[in-house]
């Protein structure tokens, strides 16, 4: 696999992990707060998706905000967060505003030749609320929905802006049951209530904290393989 980094002065500077080949596939893989696009880069050679299939993973970098519950220090974010308790009060100009740089992105695939029905949608922590909040009100086909160890932003408009485009996407849900970041209540929360909007939920919990770990890797990766037809 070649590795670079790519931006443009329109979209968020990325780490990209790019096949062998033309790239016929994409995952774009959006990290946690504090964190940048290097995070999950190492993940890649362990999913045991070939160079040849044709997988291109991107990974953004956020921009970089103040974040309120961390005294105002400036840090890559995808929205401030402003209490420890994540049933309230979000950001949700920020998490809009993430979302359409995120779709900036997805139009970028697009432009250079892979179609949003090969396009998974994923993230950890924050990045997997923005991957949630964008990929069920996506207006285009995705060809799936990942979102680990994280929770649901901006509920209240959730049924009123979800999209029969991607009501059926398969969607891969991840917890740890340790997780003292994002309690595991947050994430069956979300999940309880996308199963109430019929939305199904591949759903795995894990002995971790708020991290990822082999057994979820392998996981993660027998799952692209499903949803992505790279044979």
């Amino acid at each position: 696999m070649l590795f670079c980094f790519a931006m443009s002065n329109d979209l968020l500077p990325c780490v990209e992990v790019q096949p062998s080949g033309p790239a016929r596939f994409a995952v774009i893989w959006l990290h946690g707060l504090g964190a940048d696009g290097h995070d999950f880069e190492p993940i890649v050679p362990y999913l045991n998706i070939p160079p040849s299939a044709g997988v291109r993973f991107v990974f953004p970098n956020a921009p970089r905000i103040p974040v309120s519950i961390n005294w105002g220090m400036v840090m890559p974010a995808w929205y401030d967060i402003t209490e420890p308790d994540l049933r309230k009060r979000h950001d949700e100009a920020g998490v809009r505003r993430s979302a359409e740089h995120v779709k900036a992105l997805i139009r970028r695939e697009n432009e250079r030749g892979v179609p949003s029905g090969r396009i998974v949608l994923a993230g950890f922590s924050q990045g997997g609320a923005i991957a949630l909040h964008l990929g069920l009100r996506h207006t285009e086909k995705l060809a799936g929905i990942m979102a680990l160890s994280t929770y649901l932003v901006c509920e209240d408009s959730m049924e009123q802006e979800l999209s029969d485009a991607n009501r059926d996407t398969p969607l891969f849900q991840a917890h740890g049951i340790q997780d003292p970041m994002v309690p595991l209540d947050r994430g069956e929360a979300a999940r309880e209530r996308l199963n109430g909007l019929g939305i199904e939920v591949y759903w795995k919990t894990y002995p971790m904290m708020h991290e990822v770990c082999p057994q979820e890797i392998e996981d993660i990766g027998n799952w692209l393989r499903r949803v992505l037809p790279t044979g």
